[in-house]
């Protein structure tokens, strides 16, 4: 086992258990108003799941995919964990901002509110911000082709398709205050030059 494959074990370990499996229990007990999610959205949730966690522990654990593995050098493999750890301090953030607010679902809550604090001060996706981060890292501290680009080639429909109607959803729920926000925020990347209004 590499020094960057121990290093995509530490990090799954601390967002699973110290990021998303706190704020999935407190999301279990909240009431849900509006769910937009399609059969669509599970088969793209399930594929991005697979190759975000099932397929690399597969990679490490056993010699099934070593057919595919490909070399890198180190620099690649440090650059990769840069992003990793990006990536990583993305999701607390974002986390941590929506707090209630947070859904792993296209739904709204009883309680939504919308948020602009922050992360999301600045941008308005910062959760696919950090999903595409890690997706660009993982390849570089998995050397394999179906372990390490999987995600990447499994998140690319997920986001193309279900962006958009995320944001049809938020201004359909908060009206002319997210078009506001869409003019204030990026999507991915932040608009540090704009300013919240009010």
């Amino acid at each position: 086992m590499s020094i960057f494959e121990i290093l995509w074990l530490v990090v799954l370990a601390v967002y699973l258990f110290a990021i998303y499996m706190p704020r999935l229990s407190r999301y279990k007990r909240l009431k849900k108003k509006q769910q937009h999610f399609r059969a669509v959205d599970v088969l793209l949730d399930f594929s991005a799941w697979l190759f975000w966690q099932v397929i690399p522990l597969v990679y490490i654990f056993s010699n099934w995919l070593d057919f595919a593995n490909y070399s890198l050098p180190d620099w690649l493999g440090w650059a990769g964990c840069v992003l990793f750890a990006a990536s990583l301090g993305l999701y607390a953030s974002a986390y941590r901002e929506l707090g209630e607010n947070w859904s792993p679902r296209l739904e709204v809550l009883e309680s939504q509110q919308l948020v602009t604090t922050g992360v999301y001060r600045h941008m308005r996706h910062p959760v696919y911000a950090a999903m595409w981060l890690w997706s660009l890292a993982q390849p570089l501290l998995l050397h394999n082709w179906i372990a390490g680009f999987g995600l990447l080639v499994a998140f690319v429909p997920l986001y193309l398709l279900r962006m958009p109607r995320e944001e049809e959803m938020m201004v359909e729920h908060f009206g002319q205050a997210y078009k506001d926000y869409i003019e204030e925020s990026g999507r991915l990347i932040p608009h540090f030059w704009n300013r919240p209004r009010g």
